[in-house]
């Protein structure tokens, strides 16, 4: 698994290109003249994702409140591009999602993303790019299970 320190450098090594990452998008999607802001961007973005969803469930699976997401998304329904509709199964809860006006601004938004991930994969080979969507997605599952209540991991003791 390599030396302590080598795992300290990985871990700012992902830090930081996660930061890196997130920066060139906001330029990207702030010089793209969209009539959105990143947060919006991300918003729409994490929606198209999970299909049809919780406001709470997309603030959690943002990491931002769920009053700054609920003002991300009046901004977006009043473009229509997001319906609010409420939730069958808890009449408290609203389920959010796009419309078909969006598809064009989710075409744009991924013409954007694919942008920032060229110049972030220059110079590594196509098994390189999947070694690291691979180690990636081990990495995003392993934190998530990590993560889980208690009563939701299994014991394999």
């Amino acid at each position: 698994m390599g030396t302590a320190s080598d795992i300290h450098i990985l871990g700012f090594l992902l830090t930081d290109g996660a930061r890196l990452m997130r920066s060139a998008f906001e330029r990207r999607i702030a010089g793209a003249g969209l009539g959105i802001t990143p947060g919006e961007a991300r918003t729409l973005l994490n929606i198209h994702a999970l299909k049809d969803c919780r406001q709470l469930e997309l603030a959690a699976r943002m990491g931002i409140e769920p009053m700054t997401v609920c003002s991300f998304l009046d901004k977006l329904q009043g473009m229509d591009l997001i319906s609010r509709q409420p939730d069958p199964n808890d009449r408290r809860a609203k389920r959010v999602t796009l419309t078909p006006a969006s598809e064009p601004m989710i075409e744009a938004l991924k013409t954007e993303i694919n942008a920032v991930l060229a110049t972030a994969m220059m110079g590594l080979a196509p098994e390189d790019v999947e070694g690291l969507r691979h180690a990636l997605t081990t990495l995003s599952a392993n934190l998530q299970a990590d993560a889980a209540p208690a009563s939701e991991q299994t014991d394999n003791s």
